[in-house]
């Protein structure tokens, strides 16, 4: 079995997953424990950072909602000058890196400054979350549909970039990132767009880890919910697939 090996002056992309080490790939294990830098993000699991080797340097670019954070341009100018001292660069991205990870921001800076680059896609929390909380994010006999929606565009404004009522009428699984405190204008908006009251609702709090906790609601209790009492990073399960967690949650 041949595994790609990271060379002197590349930049690889690698997702670490939804934070359970086993749900690395073998190509992100791989470059990993080769790197000369690790550029890493905040949620990456404290045990994935200890396959790093003794001499790999590791610099925190960490982005959280309503803290501090690393600005992207800097991260990327950082990989690009990384590279061109011709260093072995990965950069640890939570999740996969395509999926509401800004991967494609960073990878375009490479490609625009001639810096050979690799992807190394990885679970991303929206699918494995669910499946962790023992909820099929797809089921022949409830949904055909899936829908991953990012809190950044699901503001209440005429700007909004959400379709709420073909999400509402979908009749699939809704999956929403990093939208917790966003969580009574989800539920209204998707009500006020069609979607029943009863319509199942999981809040999956530090999914796939010993930390993951699962609360189960409905769109209309949603609004008795204090999202701050919820621990975060969380998704929000939309439809009615999450009905099948009484028979299926398997992690808990």
């Amino acid at each position: 079995m041949k595994i790609d090996k990271i060379d002197s002056g590349e930049v690889w992309l690698v997702g670490a997953g939804p934070g359970d080490p086993g749900l690395l790939t073998l190509h992100a294990v791989n470059a990993i424990q080769a790197a000369d830098y690790l550029v890493h993000d905040e949620l990456i699991n404290p045990d994935i950072l200890t396959l790093a080797s003794e001499n790999c340097q590791l610099i925190y670019a960490g982005k959280r909602g309503g803290k501090p954070s690393a600005n992207q341009v800097d991260i990327s100018l950082k990989l690009v000058e990384l590279a061109r001292e011709n260093y072995k660069v990965v950069r640890l991205k939570g999740g996969d890196p395509f999926v509401f990870g800004r991967g494609g921001e960073e990878a375009l800076a490479l490609y625009e400054n001639n810096i050979p680059f690799k992807i190394v896609p990885s679970v991303t929390s929206g699918v494995a979350g669910p499946a962790y909380a023992g909820i099929p994010i797809t089921h022949r006999e409830y949904n055909s549909v899936v829908s991953f929606v990012t809190g950044h565009h699901a503001v209440d404004s005429h700007d909004s970039r959400v379709n709420w009522h073909a999400l509402a009428q979908t009749g699939g699984v809704i999956v929403f990132y990093m939208t917790l405190n966003r969580l009574n204008l989800v539920a209204r908006q998707l009500l006020e767009s069609g979607a029943k009251r009863s319509t199942p609702v999981a809040l999956i709090s530090n999914a796939t880890t010993r930390l993951q906790t699962v609360v189960e609601t409905t769109l209309a209790e949603c609004k008795s919910i204090d999202p701050s009492t919820i621990a975060k990073p969380c998704l929000i399960v939309v439809g009615d697939n999450v009905n099948l967690r009484q028979q299926l949650k398997w992690f808990d």
